[in-house]
């Protein structure tokens, strides 16, 4: 029988209410949301934090370090840190760099990636996961968490390798909404997707993370998820690009590419691909030229 335990679910949106529903039956749950909607009572953050086994960040990454130096010092030294965020802070780091910043060794944190698309878990659905954490133990404890829920977990150590990946398909996915609103065909999706991957793990390797990290749940599984389906924002980002409208391009996707040139995380013309995408989300121009071209310097 799997023990109950105390988890605080940090930010009550989509991911929020996906692991509210995940979780409510097994576990005894605390949510808290900064800006809570009419009729939905937060918790105290310092005082439910005390109290907590997990604590489940469900918020952008961008407010990870505020929220992460404010409960610190709240913190049981058990408890356990899980974060889903899939995106680069104002400084250009990931989740994993933000918790080893604020928690360094005197905290347990991990990473939670993969296809886990929050209206397929809500429905019911199986959702997949790799959890990041150089321990263990760590997925052992989480593995539990969520036994018997349908969200599915695998281990990685490889946690530069997995953020990155997870944080770079939101990339590649808005190449896939621009051919599919041309209508480039599906052995163009064939070429994006070996493409994407390569490029991947290219990148991967250059900021740390090891060789084929990109080829698992948190890179080519959530890649697919992110890049096929047609409720997926970066999906639609891609789309509405390829149609000349500019209002409301925005998201992690977007985030992470103007990140990348602000700090010079990596040079981007070294990914001809990448760099095609930011090219599109930067210089309002025919889509369908720039992919022509594209594939012209590729193929000579």
């Amino acid at each position: 029988m799997t023990k109950q335990l105390n988890v605080l679910i940090l930010g009550y949106g989509e991911m929020g209410h996906a692991m509210q529903c995940l979780l409510e039956k097994k576990h005894r749950l605390d949510i808290w949301e900064k800006y809570p909607q009419a009729g939905f009572e937060s918790v105290v953050l310092e005082d439910a934090v005390t109290q907590a086994d997990v604590i489940l960040f469900c918020l952008h990454v961008n407010p990870h370090r505020e929220v992460a130096e404010q409960i610190a010092p709240h913190i049981k030294h058990t408890c356990l840190c899980l974060s889903i965020a899939k995106g680069l802070d104002e400084a250009g780091q990931t989740a994993a760099q933000i918790f080893d910043d604020v928690f360094s060794s005197e905290q347990s944190f991990a990473l939670l990636y993969g296809p886990m698309i929050s209206e397929e878990i809500r429905a019911g659905r199986p959702a997949f996961a790799q959890l990041g954490s150089e321990e263990l133990h760590l997925y052992e404890r989480v593995s539990e968490l969520f036994h018997d829920t349908g969200l599915y977990i695998e281990h990685s150590s490889d946690i530069t390798g997995i953020s990155w990946s997870v944080i770079l398909k939101n990339v590649y996915a808005m190449a896939f909404g621009m051919a599919d609103e041309l209508r480039l065909g599906d052995n163009m999706r064939g070429f994006l997707a070996v493409t994407a991957l390569h490029e991947l793990d290219q990148i991967v390797r250059k900021m740390g993370g090891q060789s084929g990290s990109p080829f698992h749940l948190a890179g080519l599984g959530d890649l697919i998820t992110t890049a096929t389906s047609e409720d997926s924002h970066h999906h639609e980002v891609g789309r509405m690009l390829a149609r000349g409208e500019r209002a409301d391009i925005e998201g992690e996707g977007v985030h992470t590419l103007e990140m990348v040139v602000k700090h010079q995380l990596f040079n981007m013309d070294r990914y001809p691909l990448f760099a095609l995408i930011h090219d599109v989300v930067s210089n309002p121009g025919d889509v369908r030229e720039k992919i022509n071209v594209y594939l012209k310097q590729v193929y000579g």
